[in-house]
């Protein structure tokens, strides 16, 4: 009995030890989930919606009639700043610039020293690509209100100074520096001179080279980029770029980062740069950006093609959705007598993306503690056979 016994320790303690080192690896414990993407949406609840278009805005359609109608209001008393304003903003979204900066020079010399119009000046001379302008009028936003926006017009005013400065380096789309020709996909990560790495510099000079970003400070980053998506162009490459690297930052423990947004921001840049270059720069950092999701072991591996299938029907929704609206935007400019009305009246929430099954994670059980149990189980089994033997 007491060799038996000898011989079954024997056995335990080798299943034990080959376990430990390679034993699991052969029972995969798989469970495919979509909790994931559900709790990067809960930390950043408005980034999927912006990414893909699917939140409130207004159609082409519908800003022309506003010109219109602003115009009209404009003539019977042409120092309304407010009607002034929203023609000015009309302008810029149809994409007259030049009409929207002349509208905002005019406001300033009705009412000088206006945050509201430092901001807007700023924002349409950026739009037409004259940043060093529209820069002086941001830190001038920022000096009459700098708390207005929750402090949007800061980040605006750091985005657009490292646009600046990787423009002088030479930079073109992605302004991250990286060598694409030594793997197909790039991690985040492993990117320098990206948008997170101006603005941990810009900390570094006032608090010393080993200051990192605090995650507070992400945040109201990731938050400035989302409001300049949302004010602004949801679909600029630049800015879906600077996302998906504050998404996916370096100082972020890897359960707080959001991988799966990352690589949507970057896709969709891919998707809306016009350069060949760039669109692939782009796809390398949709896929690298997955590397970590899960242990990468196999093809337990989230793939950058089961992300895009999850993020295609997340782009037909919002298309659907958008579409809707606009078919509605027209129909009300040509048939109502207040189609600003008709929109608040209908829309009076912001909308979602639809659940769409979400991408495939993999829970994986730590490799020792799988071996154990298996361990434990074969371990089990051999005593019960060794005291049916005794018996």
């Amino acid at each position: 009995m007491s060799h038996l016994h000898h011989r079954l320790r024997q056995t335990l303690l080798g299943f034990i030890v080959a376990g430990t080192s390679g034993l699991a690896a052969l029972v995969p414990a798989c469970i495919w989930d979509h909790d994931t993407i559900k709790m990067e949406r809960s930390r950043f609840p408005t980034a999927l919606e912006l990414i893909t278009g699917k939140f409130l805005r207004h159609s082409p359609e519908f800003y022309r009639w506003r010109i219109e109608d602003r115009l009209k209001k404009l003539e019977t008393d042409p120092n309304d700043v407010r009607a002034l304003d929203d023609l000015a903003a009309a302008y810029d979204k149809t994409g007259q610039h030049d009409r929207a900066i002349e509208v905002a020079r005019s406001i300033e010399k009705i009412q000088p020293g206006r945050y509201e119009t430092a901001a807007n000046l700023g924002t349409f001379l950026i739009h037409a690509g004259r940043l060093e302008e529209g820069l002086e009028h941001i830190e001038r936003a920022i000096e009459i209100n700098p708390d207005a926006h929750f402090g949007r017009e800061v980040v605006q005013k750091q985005l657009v100074e490292y646009v600046l400065a990787r423009r002088a380096s030479g930079a073109t789309l992605p302004l991250g520096e990286f060598d694409l020709s030594k793997n197909r996909k790039v991690s985040p990560r492993g990117v320098k001179h990206t948008f997170f790495h101006h603005l941990r510099s810009k900390k570094q000079a006032s608090h010393g080279r080993n200051a990192q970003l605090e995650r507070a400070e992400l945040d109201a980053a990731i938050k400035g980029v989302l409001g300049m998506m949302r004010f602004g162009t949801h679909d600029s490459p630049v800015l879906l770029e600077a996302l998906g690297f504050l998404l996916a930052a370096d100082d972020l423990p890897t359960a707080q980062d959001a991988k799966l947004l990352a690589s949507r921001a970057f896709l969709m840049a891919s998707m809306k740069a016009e350069d060949g270059q760039a669109k692939t720069a782009y796809r390398a950092l949709a896929e690298g950006a997955l590397v970590g999701q899960t242990p990468g072991r196999g093809t337990d591996q989230i793939t950058l093609e089961e992300v895009e299938e999850t993020f295609q029907r997340e782009l037909a929704d919002a298309e659907s959705w958008y579409a809707d609206l606009r078919s509605k935007e027209i129909r009300w400019v040509r048939e109502s007598d207040d189609p600003e009305a008709e929109f608040d009246k209908l829309y009076a929430e912001e909308p979602s993306v639809a659940d769409s099954g979400g991408d495939p994670i993999t829970l994986m059980l730590p490799l020792p503690v799988m071996a154990l149990l298996v361990a434990l189980a074969l371990g089990g089994y051999l005593l019960f056979k060794a005291r049916r033997s005794a018996g």
